[in-house]
């Protein structure tokens, strides 16, 4: 651009339009290419400025990102501000995702200012200090909730950090996707973060209130209409509406809990029929078990038994062997011994020698 052009486009924009119109040109870069991959070479061009305009209002790139980054967190927190400021835990949660929603929805540039550069899990940078700002602000709501309720207070911290982390992280997610609808995405949100895995309705919607809040959310994308001082009347009226939101939340609120602890009721049912029949297999189990052991008590009996009557008749054998074999072994004990040849000659031949002696002695005389 020319000196002279400039000078035009000097003459043409105020001061605080022309830091408008870089705020809005950076804010476009930004969400398109972050911090990082935006020049301040690329914001004086898109602007039709000279750099030299860009640092004379914001110092630099960081200047001008820093007021770009601040207005997000401000309206957002607005925003989540206004919502949580409903009377009914409920609506305060149905209004915080409905605003969440709603900004990304209208003001997804900013949103994915504040997510690109710092995630909501890391700790530290823009988004984080955003989240845990939002997290102070329901953790005061919690903790009287805790109260009321009997639980312990000092959790509402912990909880106000699953909380919020889990609505942001959705709104993360659902920049991108844009499906199922705001409405829908909210009411599925409130369903898991009021009623629990163990309660979810299958069919979540948001309470009545909750729709109007979604309603007005439309209508003020029109044109508002000229501003007047409300009446006593008009104050009246809000003041009773704002009553029946209540009443009305309050009866969502109680409808919603009836129906839970009926949910609860036949999942206890349903678990405890499971349970008898588990008992009941397991005792039929049991019995079969016993049966079989008593089967296989009375086989080990049965082999037993036949293992000693084998040994038995064995035992007998051996005696009638033993006895045979004594019987034969005495008979031949008893049987008188014959006499040897040699033994019967031998005597008769000592009795004739004697005779034989004198034979010859009376010869010899």
């Amino acid at each position: 651009m020319n000196p002279v052009s400039e000078s035009r486009s000097r003459r043409r924009m105020s001061g605080k339009e022309r830091r408008e119109q870089l705020i809005a040109v950076s804010r476009a870069l930004f969400a398109e290419k972050g911090f990082d991959g935006t020049s301040v070479e690329e914001i004086a061009a898109h602007a039709q400025v000279s750099k030299p305009v860009v640092y004379e209002h914001f110092g630099g790139k960081e200047g001008i990102y820093a007021v770009v980054v601040d207005r997000e967190m401000q309206r957002l927190l607005t925003m989540i501000t206004e919502a949580l400021s409903a009377s009914h835990p409920l609506a305060k949660l149905e209004r915080a995702a409905l605003a969440l929603l709603h900004y990304i929805e209208e003001s997804s540039e900013g949103f994915r200012i504040l997510v690109r550069d710092s995630h909501a899990a890391s700790g530290t940078g823009t988004f984080a200090s955003l989240i845990s700002e939002i997290a102070s602000q329901v953790e005061d709501m919690l903790a009287d909730e805790f109260a009321n309720r009997g639980y312990d207070p000092k959790l509402a911290p912990m909880y106000a950090q699953m909380l919020v982390g889990m609505v942001a992280l959705t709104g993360q997610w659902w920049l991108d996707v844009r499906a199922p609808g705001r409405e829908e995405v909210a009411a599925n949100l409130v369903n898991l973060a009021w009623n629990g895995l163990t309660g979810l309705n299958p069919n979540p919607r948001l309470s009545p209130a909750g729709r109007r809040v979604e309603a007005q959310s439309a209508q003020k994308a029109q044109p508002p209409p000229p501003v007047r001082p409300a009446t006593d009347k008009e104050l009246r009226e809000l003041e009773k509406a704002r009553e029946r939101e209540a009443k009305e939340q309050e009866k969502y609120a109680r409808e919603q809990e009836k129906q839970r602890l009926r949910e609860q009721r036949e999942r206890e049912k349903a678990r405890e029929k499971e349970r008898k029949e588990q008992e009941k297999l397991a005792r039929e189990q049991e019995k079969a078990r016993e049966r079989e052991l008593r089967e296989r008590e009375k086989a080990r009996e049965r082999e037993a038994r036949e293992l000693e009557k084998a040994r038995e008749r064995e035992a007998r054998e051996q005696e009638r062997l033993r006895a045979r074999e004594a019987r034969a072994a005495g008979r031949t004990v008893t049987r008188p011994a014959q006499p040897q040849p040699e033994q019967q000659a031998r005597p008769a031949v000592v009795a004739h020698a004697p005779i034989r002696v004198q034979d010859e002695g009376y010869g010899s005389g």
